[in-house]
């Protein structure tokens, strides 16, 4: 009998062990999913800040030059969002190799990164070459056509600049050191301003290049960014140790492959994403003009809360890709948990302050002395409330796909977006928005279904995924990494 109670105790105590054990990897985990996201996401927010600096300096040359500017960016978006979705697939390579601690393999991704960009910037270029045709064969008018032609020309030289820096960018985040690239960018922003002051007005016996000069000056901040980084990678700690442009020159087709293969679907199911909320934006034109301000407000609010969660997406890849590397199972599981934790908690707390601000939200985008202004506010206020559900399962639905894509499944995922945002969301959203009476708020609420049923197959996803073996996960062409040329 004491034999029995001595056994109880034991396995008692183990029972405790294990538990303050989770405990103490769970929380590590989260500080360390937390440290990684939180230069991502203010790098993230100083890109946007750049670009709003832009916008400022381009408006006031007049109303037309902001109008050319929207529509050259939207078109230039185009080819930069796809050869982006391609080059972030540079992060989880990366990652897995130096969780494997193959330093040649984690060159060899950021090598490949740079040369995958490389290979993009070509079909890319023939969007600014072509940009005046191109807007008016949108039906806009010639002279808003010139101006926009005028921008792309200005933006073309620095468009492989910018994909450079991504790639590194990518590899900073893999190596566990986002921060660089968060000063490098911070750095940009003043820079930047100054430059297209400068250009744009013509100050200090500068020509007046207007909108070219607003084009040209981000071109010379982004060959900025992209020699700082690669001034850092290749003279500063840890990245110095990777001699990250050592062979160069060496073409290696089989991890060019992969790079393709996880990241062309990447770059597909933005554009489905996207395809998906234009296509709901096209429904409202139907109900009426009050409804389209009203979505475009309430998206926008959806689309600042999402920043956060997309880079704890972006961090939990990285940080997948590590325990997979060094085949930790458990580890695979604890990233996946520890940020799905981490963003549903902050999307909640964000959803309650928005929730309860909504009113005073719309009354930001809206002008009180419109005709419509009132039913605007109003409906804004309504659309918010019914995303508050959208707002949580879309910070779920961003992270579960970054932790897929740590493990490189990326198309089953794909095969998802479609199924949710077009076979299900938008088909709900049709049949409440404009067949039943509820019209916007239809609309919303098929987009929300559409969002949760993506969060749900991908939360199942990744949970299926990380219960198996990860060694089965390790791809032909990294294998071939771990023994082939460095």
């Amino acid at each position: 009998m004491r034999k029995t109670g001595d056994d109880t105790h034991r396995s008692s105590c183990r029972c405790q062990l294990v538990k303050w054990v989770t405990r103490h990897r769970l929380s590590d985990e989260l500080a360390a999913t937390a440290t990684l996201a939180t230069p991502i996401v203010l790098t993230q927010l100083a890109q946007i800040a750049m670009m709003a600096t832009d916008l400022a300096w381009i408006g006031h040359i007049g109303t037309e030059a902001l109008a050319a500017a929207a529509l050259a960016g939207m078109i230039l978006s185009v080819g930069l969002t796809f050869a982006a979705g391609v080059i972030s697939a540079v992060g989880p390579l990366a990652a897995q190799a130096r969780g494997a601690a193959n330093t040649a393999l984690v060159r060899s991704s950021l090598r490949m990164g740079l040369w995958i960009a490389l290979v993009l910037w070509a079909p890319i270029m023939v969007l600014p070459v072509q940009g005046e045709q191109i807007v008016l064969a949108l039906g806009q008018e010639p002279a808003i056509a010139g101006l926009a032609q005028q921008y792309l020309l200005g933006l073309a030289w620095g468009i492989l600049p910018a994909l450079w820096f991504l790639a590194i960018r990518s590899f900073m985040a893999a190596v566990d050191r986002p921060a660089p690239a968060l000063w490098i960018t911070l750095a940009a922003i003043p820079t930047n301003a100054v430059l297209a002051y400068l250009l744009i007005t013509g100050k200090f016996g500068l020509p007046q290049l207007d909108l070219f000069g607003a084009g040209l000056a981000t071109s010379l901040v982004n060959s900025g960014t992209f020699l700082a980084g690669i001034w850092f990678v290749t003279y500063c700690h840890p990245f110095r140790d990777y001699q990250v442009l050592r062979y160069f020159w060496r073409f290696d087709w089989p991890l060019m492959r992969e790079l393709l293969v996880v990241g062309t679907p990447i770059s597909v199911a933005i554009f489905m994403e996207s395809g998906f909320f234009s296509a709901t934006a096209l429904l409202m034109g139907v109900i009426s003009t009050t409804a389209v301000a009203a979505h475009q407000i309430a998206f926008q609010v959806a689309a600042a809360l999402f920043m956060i969660p997309f880079c704890i997406g972006m961090a939990v890849s990285v940080r997948i890709g590590h325990a997979l590397g060094r085949n930790d199972l458990a580890g695979i599981r604890q990233a996946g948990f520890a940020a799905m934790l981490l963003g549903v908690l902050i999307a909640a707390v964000a959803t309650i302050a928005v929730v309860g601000t909504r009113f005073e939200i719309a009354e930001l985008f809206v002008d009180q002395t419109a005709s419509n202004a009132d039913a605007t506010i109003k409906l804004t206020a309504a659309l918010i409330l019914v995303g508050a559900s959208f707002f949580i399962t879309d910070a779920l639905q961003s992270i579960a796909a970054g932790g897929l894509r740590g493990l490189r499944d990326t198309r089953v995922p794909l095969l998802f977006a479609g199924i949710a945002y077009w076979l299900i969301g938008l088909s709900v959203s049709y049949v409440l928005g404009l067949k039943t009476g509820l019209g916007a708020i239809g609309i919303w609420i098929g987009l929300s279904i559409g969002k949760a049923v993506y969060a749900a197959m991908l939360v199942i996803r990744l949970r299926v995924l990380a219960n198996r073996t990860p060694v089965a996960a390790m791809s032909q062409a990294s294998a071939r990494a771990v023994v082939g040329p460095p």
